[in-house]
């Protein structure tokens, strides 16, 4: 109810300060079960690209956003919650297959679930190698994935840590469904691994023909915790104590 009553207001807000921009939303489809699998730029994508949506979205957040006894962090975990951003425990294991559930069970109600593939956001602008989350949602249940592309979303939040410039203008450009079915058709005899591994890797094809970033073979997670290690900073929460 709350997502329902706050996407308007936020988002005329947000067009007022902002005046983001979306294309290609007639690649996702009316009704039934989506995976809308986008690039991570900055925190404002999970405004910007949903709130641009006729559909509602539900994303699956990192739980560190949900944590903290201050009022300031109890009322910004109980918004998220509002605005459909699910805690996802990014420890492994146990916390990690809750995840899948749970974005499954959005899935099966026939709503749309938004993912970052990349896991977290990309600390210096490149598109990062995916995690297979993607296509473990699209093959448990059979969602179409829809690429995204947020654009100027990093450019434009550079340097600060909630609101972005208003220049760039950010975008949103949808692009028409992954053919997931050639995937696994390719790799009918394959591992498991191996085809999760091929799905994504095929749904981060769509979205950097979509953004047009440099790619690299490295996850978003690692560069950031090298990153940190070269300014002489501990590694992030959630992070291990090592890069290698």
């Amino acid at each position: 109810m709350l997502y329902e009553i706050a996407k308007p207001v936020v988002m005329a807000v947000v067009r007022v300060l902002w005046d983001p921009t979306i294309s290609g939303t007639e690649h996702i489809p009316d009704r039934g079960p989506v995976i809308l699998a986008s690039n991570h730029q900055a925190y404002s994508d999970t405004v910007f690209l949903p709130g641009q949506v006729l559909r509602s979205v539900n994303f699956l957040g990192k739980s560190d956003i949900f944590e903290g006894r201050s009022p300031v962090h109890r009322l910004a975990a109980a918004v998220m919650r509002g605005i459909r951003v699910m805690p996802v425990d990014r420890s492994g294991g146990r916390a990690s297959r809750s995840a899948i559930e749970a974005g499954i069970s959005v899935l099966e109600r026939g709503e749309v679930l938004g993912i970052y593939p990349e896991g977290t956001r990309s600390p210096d602008g490149r598109l990062h190698r995916g995690k297979t989350g993607v296509a473990r949602f699209a093959l448990a249940t059979g969602a179409p994935v829809v690429p995204v592309a947020m654009l100027g979303a990093h450019e434009a939040q550079r340097g600060r840590r909630w609101f972005p410039r208003r220049r760039p203008r950010i975008h949103a450009l949808v692009g028409p469904p992954v053919d997931v079915q050639s995937v696994l058709t390719e790799y009918a005899d394959a591992e498991e691994a191996t085809i999760l591994r091929a799905v994504t890797d095929t749904v981060m094809d769509s979205i950097h023909a979509l953004s047009g970033q440099e790619r690299v073979d490295e996850y978003a997670s690692v560069a950031k915790q090298r990153l940190r290690i070269a300014a002489g900073r501990s590694p992030g929460p959630g992070e291990p104590d090592s890069a290698a």
